[in-house]
């Protein structure tokens, strides 16, 4: 069994022993450990070929680029209305090999769900899982499986979904995805997992989900709310929901997570060093503080998820346009608005009440909601350097 490249490096780091091997198959091992956690750190993926650090070839592995209209790709597509601090072009130049090629951190492209409740031998009621909420269905990915999987291709009745998780940065985002499948590029930017489509092979950075180079340039996907929380916690607001089995049609060692652990947490997910450094730096804050991150037309903002558990209501202005974010108690998360009129909202015991005395959820107020989501500080900075940030 050959330790891939991201685990020699945790290895060298004094990280805890590291299993899997990159063909698909591993020993049977491992249940997670007991006690509440939300996403205060992350894990990663397994791999075989040494990480290329230059950072200056992003078309190595075979991923060239097909040149595609728009118009004729079966997936929804926008322009994006989020700049970068770089060209996008430098997206491209600055993606390393993570060390496994291209598919070889295998997407789940046929997922099973349980709809008992029963949610795993080795799903505790404090483990992370991803939760998304559509037409109607309710669903929960664990991390310990996303870990080794990275993207799951799945349907809400009928309408096709790409659910994706970055260990390395800590960042979980769903996307729309028409006709089309997603898999795992292997390469990385800023830390951050490089999906490709397997329409146009065209690559798509996660956390920056616009295509940098060829006929899809400056293309980006359509973004579905993805909430970071525990399985008890999404199991008590949502008891109807479904969870995503360890049938994945690959043979891993689920509940032993190559990268450390989230409960309790420790290993790279604790750990203020990287493994691969992003293009922007700032030691500002731990490099895995888990922020709230947005981002739209208006700019980038980053609400620090532990003041906001605290304050439970954090204000700003982005741009020239006031925002909030509210945090959702129950999920241990929170949702980001645009509040351009100015409505007074404050946060009382039962909700958030506004002005006429009305009291909304965090998650139901009559605001423009900006898709949000948990992301380590080192990477969002990474890509968002002249970030809001409120702490």
């Amino acid at each position: 069994m050959r330790n891939t490249s991201r685990r020699a490096l945790l290895a060298a780091a004094g990280t805890v022993a590291l299993a899997g091997c990159t063909d698909g198959s591993s020993d049977d091992g491992g249940s997670a450990d007991g006690a509440d956690t939300s996403n205060n750190g992350t894990p990663g993926t397994a791999g075989t070929e040494p990480p290329d650090t230059s950072g200056n070839n992003a078309r190595d592995g075979g991923n060239e680029q097909s040149t595609a209209d728009p118009a004729d790709v079966a997936m929804p597509l926008a322009e994006s209305a989020v700049s970068l601090s770089y060209d996008l072009p430098a997206l491209s130049a600055d993606a390393v090999s993570g060390g496994p090629g291209k598919d070889v951190i295998p997407s789940i492209d046929d997922p099973t769900f349980d709809d008992t409740g029963w949610g795993g031998e080795n799903l505790e009621p404090g483990d992370p899982v991803f939760g998304v909420t559509h037409n109607g269905v309710a669903k929960a990915y664990p991390q310990y499986i996303l870990v080794y999987h990275e993207i799951v291709n799945d349907s809400f009745d009928g309408k096709n979904l790409a659910v994706t998780y970055c260990p390395l940065t800590g960042s979980a985002l769903g996307f729309e995805r028409g006709d089309v499948e997603f898999g795992v590029s292997g390469r990385l930017v800023n830390s951050n997992l490089i999906m490709f489509d397997r329409a146009t092979d065209s690559w798509w950075p996660q956390i920056h989900p616009v295509n940098p180079d060829g006929e899809l340039q400056g293309q980006t996907l359509s973004e579905v709310r993805v909430t970071w929380t525990t399985w008890e916690r999404w199991k008590t607001a949502y008891p109807k929901t479904k969870v995503l089995t360890e049938e994945t049609g690959a043979v891993r060692r689920y509940g032993d997570d190559p990268y450390g652990a989230y409960n309790p947490r420790g290993g790279y997910y604790d750990q203020d060093s990287t493994l691969f450094g992003p293009r922007h730096e700032s030691d500002q804050f731990h490099a895995k503080e888990v922020f709230i991150g947005a981002r739209n037309s208006d700019g980038k903002v980053a609400f620090n998820k532990e003041s906001l558990r605290d304050e439970r209501l954090l204000e700003t202005t982005v741009g020239d346009t006031p925002y909030l974010a509210a945090y959702h108690e129950a999920l241990d998360s929170a949702w980001v608005y645009r509040n351009p009129e100015e409505t007074s909202v404050e946060a009382v015991e039962n909700g958030y009440e506004r002005a006429d005395g009305t009291v909304d959820a965090a998650d139901e107020l009559p605001l423009e909601s900006v898709n949000a989501f948990d992301v380590f500080w080192f990477s969002w900075y990474g890509f968002y350097p002249e970030t809001e940030v409120v702490s």
